[in-house]
């Protein structure tokens, strides 16, 4: 979609307004400020190969057997689960196929039943998702997100203001649309516009740049279907421990962490990228141009199609939250929601456009993923390879070794860079040792998820990361500017994931021990 121009006029005492944004970027805007286009770094094939090969051998030769106390399906396990990470971090096989081959694999060997195989794939929490992106899509196709983004966006009277603004639509994002790749391209026209009216301050579109992505990730937190890897937890947890976290549950313990991350996340972005007059200078925002780049009527009242649509929303969300009371699944409520939103006459969309915009590949790998993350768990694997790496709870405190999952998670994503391969590996390994520790599993799991919620340190990182890092025709990022809030963001992360496990979410009901 070509973005037009917006009008913004930003006036200092004694001083003309700026002018207005030109639609085309100058070639030196373009040369030094947007980061060149850097692919992921990849080994040769022959050595992955290779790799693949003698890893499996060196493996089954040197694990010990039963004897030891790892039983034969956890010794194929764990000889399956090492070659898929190798895969992972080779970068030359596709993340879907590494995951789904690693699951055939376990059936073809008999550790996996191909009807628990099968199940995943089409279990509750894949119904879940495809329902909730339809109703995204539904939600979307109204233009009810963007009136709203734009509505907040243009009361910004100061760049401070604009961020937190910006920063508490992306949050409420995560309440309705599934998977931080779906806000982001959900976003990423808004950014467009305001970059475009913002060009002749640099600073503060490349502080936006950073913004958007940075508070997509942390926000995603708030809720279950916020991203993949929360849906892992939960069920990995449900196969281990017999409980899962329900969306409600989430909901409590992840939407205060998410607000207070992504506002502290705002001001440090804010710091670290403008410069005092900056913030200081008055700024002024065309709501009506802001809307026509972006393609959406802010104008008079809300239409039929996003009364209706704003309505089902209310009342999904509301039944989600409720589930306890009422008793009906999150799945089948989504479900219902995402047929009324495609019913002929009354919905928004069309159920075939709107199956269309399912990323069934993204669907697939969480489902394998899973399935991975479960069978070790059940394999006997996870447990002895934890009774192995910590061989005695006297090594450290239950709050050190809190501090060491927190900071593991924290910094994982330099490794795998999937959020969801992220927590299948991560999370059924700290489930045994967190009993060991005389640690809640649940409260362990959580708290090494949210902290794996940041990965903003490379463009690779993760997608809304990428998808922010070469937008065409306005300036962007740069590497340095990652880096440089790398550093800040993730001890402050890490820290804020100890202070409410540690003294928040026991008050909500997610005891520590």
């Amino acid at each position: 979609m070509t973005v037009t121009s917006v009008a913004t006029e930003t006036r200092q005492s004694g001083t003309k307004p700026l002018p207005v944004a030109r639609s085309e970027p100058t070639k030196s805007g373009a040369d030094h400020n947007e980061p060149r286009k850097r692919r992921r770094p990849q080994i040769p094939l022959w050595i992955v190969l290779i790799v693949l090969v003698a890893v499996p051998a060196a493996l089954l030769y040197a694990l010990p057997g039963t004897e030891a106390g790892l039983p034969q399906q956890g010794r194929v396990t764990l000889v399956v689960f090492v070659c898929a990470i190798l895969a992972f971090l080779s970068g030359r096989v596709d993340d879907t196929f590494v995951g789904l081959a690693a699951a055939v694999t376990l059936v073809l060997l008999g550790v996996l039943s191909s009807e628990d195989l099968f199940l995943s794939l089409g279990g509750e929490i894949i119904w879940l998702l495809i329902a909730a992106f339809v109703l995204a899509t539904g939600l979307n196709a109204t233009g009810l997100p963007a009136r709203f983004a734009i509505m907040l966006v243009s009361k910004a009277t100061s760049v401070r203001r604009l961020a937190h603004l910006v920063t508490g639509s992306l949050l409420v994002t995560a309440l309705a649309v599934p998977a931080t790749s779906g806000r982001a391209a959900l976003a990423l026209p808004v950014f467009i516009a305001l970059a475009r009216a913002l060009a002749p301050r640099e600073r503060v579109v490349r502080m936006l740049a950073v913004l958007f992505p940075t508070v997509i990730l942390l926000s995603a937190v708030a809720t279950l279907i916020g991203a993949g890897a929360h849906l892992i937890t939960s069920q990995v947890l449900a196969a281990t421990t017999g409980q899962g976290i329900g969306f409600g549950q989430w909901l409590l313990l992840g939407l205060p962490f998410a607000a207070v991350s992504s506002h502290l996340a705002t001001e440090l972005v804010l710091w670290l990228m403008t410069r005092h007059q900056d913030r200081c200078l008055p700024l002024h925002i065309d709501r009506d141009e802001l809307a026509a780049a972006v393609d959406t009527n802010v104008d008079g009242p809300l239409s039929n199609d996003q009364r209706r649509a704003g309505l089902l929303l209310l009342v999904v969300v509301t039944l989600w939250c409720t589930e306890a009371f009422h008793g009906v699944s999150p799945a089948m409520v989504a479900l219902l929601g995402a047929v009324a939103i495609t019913t002929p006459g009354l919905g928004t969309v069309r159920m075939g456009k709107a199956m269309s915009s399912v990323p069934w590949s993204l669907l697939l790998f969480m489902a394998t993923t899973a399935v991975l993350g479960t069978t070790l768990t059940g394999s006997g694997a996870a447990d002895w390879l934890a009774r192995t790496m910590f061989n005695g709870t006297d090594l450290m405190s239950p709050e050190q070794f809190m501090a060491v999952v927190v900071a593991v998670s924290t910094l994982a994503h330099l490794v795998l860079q999937s959020r969801s391969a992220r927590s299948s590996v991560l999370v059924p390994l700290l489930l045994p040792l967190a009993v060991a520790f005389g640690l809640n599993p649940a409260a362990v799991a959580f708290a090494s998820t949210a902290a794996a919620g940041f990965c903003h340190t490379l463009p690779s990182s993760a997608k809304p990361v990428a998808m922010f890092a070469a937008v065409e025709g306005v300036t962007t990022y740069r590497r340095s500017d990652l880096l440089k809030i790398s550093v800040f963001l993730a001890p402050l992360i890490a820290a804020l994931v100890m202070g409410f496990a540690l003294y928040i979410w026991p008050l909500l009901g997610l005891p520590l021990r």
